[in-house]
């Protein structure tokens, strides 16, 4: 998806993959800005141990408390600071610093109104899973004004500690822990259940009908019908599987990094292509 983007905005630039243990996250971005990297992204569990490696946060890593992308910077002679993506080869920063952004909140509503047609505000959700992928998705739609929020996790604890925060910040929303009596508007599944062909359902089935939802989003997007997708379709559900979310961060990732709008279609038939093979 991302190399797809560069070519098409012309660049010569190159994404790749690196395998890094937590424990040397703080090495590995260090590297990274030595070798003047234009940016990365970060996925679990790096998203929540950057926070404090970073030299300058964005209002939307801030907000939802995760960085996915990085842009390194560099200090130009007149006191400013200049992404490196816009040097130019003749020239090189002595002085790099690491800007952290969070394009998964604004990706995960952005495929919501797109895919699903759904609107929140005033809305009633179900969210199964409180860890970091949840834990954004929650505070984001509590940020925009959904009305009630059931939280479904493993951990109670993690739930609750989701749920404290969500009402100190965010008052409106009313915030419960556990399964709903009656119907929901929008279930989420924000868990990794449905990766593999044997997993459970996230749904605890015998406590909540998966009928009683309007729309079913489920992040994971290979399958791309999972269990419980097939199962809500089944029910009248509209659903929508995680392709949209992953391509609407990746494409803000871009334009973080070259200032440049993304080439969206590009890049949706590259990600569609090497996830579906079509």
């Amino acid at each position: 998806m991302q190399n797809a983007g560069l070519a098409a905005l012309g660049l010569n630039w190159r994404y790749l993959a690196f395998a890094v243990p937590p424990t040397q996250l703080r090495q590995a971005l260090a590297g990274a800005a030595a070798m003047r990297f234009v940016g990365v992204n970060l996925t679990v569990p790096h998203k929540l141990l950057a926070l404090d490696m970073m030299d300058l946060l964005d209002s939307s890593a801030r907000s939802w408390g995760a960085v996915n992308t990085v842009r390194f910077e560099g200090l130009r002679p007149d006191g400013t600071w200049q992404p490196l993506g816009q040097w130019t080869a003749a020239a090189e920063p002595e002085q790099v610093r690491a800007h952290g952004f969070n394009t998964d909140a604004d990706a995960l509503l952005q495929a919501l109104r797109e895919e699903l047609q759904w609107e929140p505000a005033g809305s009633t959700v179900l969210l199964l899973g409180a860890g970091g992928a949840g834990r954004v998705a929650a505070l984001k739609l509590a940020a925009e004004a959904v009305a009630r929020l059931y939280l479904v996790n493993r951990t109670q604890a993690k739930a609750e500690q989701l749920a404290a925060e969500i009402r100190a910040r965010y008052p409106a929303c009313t915030v419960s822990l556990g399964y709903p009596e009656g119907t929901v508007d929008l279930l989420v599944n924000a868990t990794s259940l449905g990766l593999r062909p044997d997993d459970p359902l996230p749904l605890d089935t015998s406590r909540f009908a998966v009928g009683r939802c309007g729309f079913v989003y489920d992040m994971i997007y290979r399958p791309a019908q999972t269990p419980l997708l097939q199962q809500a379709a089944r029910a009248g559900c509209r659903v929508a599987n995680g392709l949209g979310m992953l391509l609407y961060q990746g494409t803000r990732a871009l334009e973080i990094w070259t200032g440049r709008p993304a080439p969206v279609e590009v890049m949706r038939r590259a990600l569609q292509e090497h996830v579906y093979g079509s």
